[in-house]
């Protein structure tokens, strides 16, 4: 979070010292969108797993009970068969002593009574239990249910996002080996293109075969409305030392982010609210960059994916 906070106090002081108010403005205006849609999908994924969580612990508790009662259950039965064979070899004494001792039935009768009434008592005990397990039951079955349908939306969620995955490598299949790399991981598309493929050394200006690439993935995004689009501009830590209007790698960063998104815009399919533009500099590598290798694939553009949730909190919040 500390990383993070200075990042971001980095960056508007690159901002403010190096871009003009209202390109400034649109950038921290942008930056507060992304940030925000971040920490509510991270609410979301963090609120999600714990639901699920949760719910797979109850139904582990209310598994416990039910087969708690099932044993209390059998048990009461066990008594209950017990209390019912002595009664009937008591009530056939009772019928055989009846012709020959009054004193005989008379005793008889008061252990009849007193059986009589332990087994009300267990029936009573055993209809209570039996109650107590369909409640139980119910319960459970409640509960699995909610597992199931939040289990249900999560692989819906997964698969849509693997289609996505694999619509946009099919629409980019023509430039593989070429810098770019598609993956899905942590409920998010992350579709990465080198600047070998976009730009030219130290430009924001997207060239032929890189805008090609850019359209190609934009037919893709405009067939798909639910999906928010951010665009992270990064590069390697040389020190920009082209344009003058640039201030450093960082505004280098956004002008590229911003770049591809006016790509983006020109198809109208793509709703213009789905799209964040952000420049991270040099401060987000995914190589050493001590290598021309590790550089090469530091500087780059990052089209990170993100489905919208609004299923998933409408069931969370169900109860």
């Amino acid at each position: 979070m500390i990383k993070k906070t200075l990042l971001a106090v980095l960056l508007l002081t690159f901002l403010v010292s190096c871009v003009s108010p209202k390109i400034y403005k649109e950038l921290e205006e942008k930056y507060g969108v992304l940030k925000e849609e971040n920490r509510k999908l991270s609410d979301e994924n963090d609120a999600l797993l714990s639901a699920k969580n949760a719910a797979e612990n109850e139904l582990k508790q209310v598994n416990k009970a039910y087969d708690e009662a099932i044993q209390q259950r059998d048990k009461l039965q066990a008594e209950y068969n017990a209390v019912k064979s002595n009664y009937d070899n008591l009530k056939n004494s009772y019928d055989a002593l009846e012709k020959n001792s009054s004193r005989a039935i008379a005793r008889n009768s008061k252990k009849n009574r007193e059986l009589l009434a332990q087994l009300e008592a267990k029936e009573q005990a055993l209809a209570t239990e039996n109650a107590r397990l369909e409640k139980l039951k119910k319960e459970l079955e409640e509960r699995s249910h909610r597992v199931a349908e939040l289990e249900k939306v999560i692989a819906s969620k997964d698969a849509a996002l693997t289609q996505l995955k694999d619509a946009i490598s099919r629409a980019l299949t023509d430039f593989e080996g070429k810098g770019l790399t598609i993956e899905q991981r942590d409920g998010k598309v992350y579709v990465s293109m080198e600047n070998k493929l976009l730009f030219g050394s130290g430009s924001w200006a997207v060239g032929t075969e890189g805008r090609r690439a850019v359209q190609q993935l934009g037919s893709v995004l405009g067939d798909n409305p639910d999906i928010a689009v951010l665009i992270e501009g990064h590069t390697d830590n040389v020190p920009y030392k082209g344009n003058t209007h640039i201030s450093g790698n960082w505004d280098l960063s956004t002008k590229r982010a911003t770049a591809i998104v006016k790509i983006l815009k020109e198809n109208t399919a793509i709703n213009p609210e789905n799209l964040i533009a952000a420049g991270r500099g040099e401060f987000a590598p995914i190589a050493s960059n001590a290598t021309p290798e590790g550089k090469a694939k530091n500087r780059r553009i990052e089209v990170i994916l993100t489905p919208k949730l609004d299923e998933l909190s409408k069931l969370l919040n169900e109860n």
